[in-house]
């Protein structure tokens, strides 16, 4: 959801759109979006519409790190490279591996 609304800064969504643009269960968005205001990761219109913040220049860059990764990716399925179910076990990155990638992530969202 952070990641649809400021890739839209330009847009307000209520939670029904939301629900319906990322194909998730009706109402989710509803109480996702309360918990993301209330942290001040997005903003909300008097009308109900919530919106990116122009002043969090973390989660843009957050955001624009996730589609330049989804690009690499995307341009990786385009080749005739082998995907990830080919991978070797020690090719394949541990739990341990991911959780300290989450960790440097989310510390440089918290400007750590």
């Amino acid at each position: 959801m952070v990641a649809h609304l400021y890739e839209n800064p330009e847009w307000g969504f209520s939670p029904k759109d939301l629900d319906e643009d990322l194909g998730i269960p009706r109402g989710t968005a509803t109480t996702t979006l309360a918990r993301l205001y209330d942290e001040e990761y997005v903003g909300k219109t008097e009308d109900g519409y919530y919106h990116a913040l122009p002043e969090r220049d973390d989660l843009h860059r957050y955001v624009a790190n996730l589609d330049q990764v989804n690009r690499l990716f995307a341009h990786h399925r385009d080749t005739d490279e082998p995907g990830p179910e080919a991978m070797t076990q020690a090719e394949k990155p541990d739990d341990a591996d991911l959780e300290a990638e989450l960790d440097d992530l989310e510390a440089d969202l918290r400007h750590e």
